[in-house]
């Protein structure tokens, strides 16, 4: 069963979602992208089983690209070779949950200690 293409969006839409809603991404050849730093290596790790547990469940893919202290995320839509609604909620999701920070919502949880032993992500906040 053929499925239809996914519709590509135009560079002024493009433009305006990520200005909306994903301020921290930008949109370059065709892709968007968004660096994200951490303290090291464990938490480079972390920020690539999420990414990856959320593109499984999704079953959309992006490219990874990461070394010792950051983790870049590349999104395109391979299939429809361009940027379609499929990345912009993909990227919405990663950046909700990568940086989620239940300390400054209050609440039973109180997140990451300042502790540089127990550092993770670095936000951008």
């Amino acid at each position: 069963m053929t499925t239809p293409k996914d519709p590509l969006l135009d560079p002024s839409q493009i433009a305006d979602r990520i200005a909306r809603d994903l301020p921290a991404w930008h949109y370059e050849d065709g892709w968007i992208k968004r660096t994200y730093k951490t303290h090291g290596w464990k938490g480079t790790l972390m920020v690539i089983n999420t990414v990856g547990h959320l593109a499984e469940a999704a079953w959309h893919h992006p490219d990874l690209t990461a070394s010792y202290a950051w983790v870049e995320v590349r999104l395109t839509t391979h299939s429809a070779k361009g940027l379609t609604e499929k990345d912009l909620a993909l990227a919405r999701k990663i950046e909700e949950v990568v940086g989620w920070q239940p300390g400054l919502e209050g609440g039973a949880l109180e997140g990451t200690p300042s502790d540089p032993r127990f550092a993770y992500v670095k936000h951008d906040r």
